[in-house]
């Protein structure tokens, strides 16, 4: 849960840049033709943009929380967390939204830190069942909440621009822990909250 540290050490900025090139190479193209010069130090960078997620702890960023509620004791939602990722089986982007919603018992946490755990998770190679796990998973472990709530819904790049070719489809996945799960009508509230009308569990 906290910061990914690869098994193997990490190759060197100079390596990566030249494994940029074998892959224009693989492509078919020139890696030192005019076009393509500055682009292993572009993607290198990009990679450290994409990526940052690796580096940062998600425990750390929850750990400031705030107990002077005056004994609020319902529900706390962000939805619309705008999300870029990336499929880790085929490095294609995943875009989408994440909507988190907790039930606090002592405690509660600033919004923005709820939008940078979303971005940790995102800025890693991933698959999206995963990432919806570990956004609820982190916020559960550290803020230890009555429930937690997290419902994502994407679009895999990995299925719209290669393989099947299905744009325009979405996946929508959800974890619910605590009285989330266990309440049906707190599950419900939620998902009204956050637009879902039906007051269903998304598959």
């Amino acid at each position: 849960m906290s910061i990914v540290k690869p098994s193997t050490p990490r190759p060197s900025r100079e390596e990566a840049e030249d494994a940029v090139r074998i892959l224009l190479r693989w492509a078919g193209d020139d890696p030192a033709r005019e076009g393509l010069l500055g682009t292993p130090d572009r993607v290198v960078r990009a990679y450290e943009e994409w990526f940052a997620g690796y580096s940062e702890d998600p425990v750390e960023i929850l750990q400031r929380t705030f107990e002077e509620t005056d004994g609020y004791d319902e529900m706390v939602v962000l939805r619309d967390i705008r999300f870029e990722s990336f499929c880790e089986h085929h490095v294609a982007p995943i875009i989408g939204v994440a909507h988190v919603g907790y039930l606090p018992a002592n405690r509660v946490i600033g919004i923005s830190k709820l939008a940078r755990i979303v971005e940790v998770y995102a800025k890693r190679l991933q698959i999206q069942e995963k990432m919806t796990a570990q956004i609820a998973n982190a916020i559960n472990n550290v803020l230890m909440p009555r429930g937690v709530a997290v419902v994502v819904q994407a679009t895999h790049q990995c299925m719209t621009t290669r393989g099947v070719h299905k744009p325009g489809v979405d996946m929508i996945t959800s974890q619910m822990l605590g009285v989330f799960r266990e309440n049906i009508g707190t599950r419900r509230e939620f998902l009204a909250m956050i637009g879902n009308r039906r007051g269903e569990t998304p598959a």
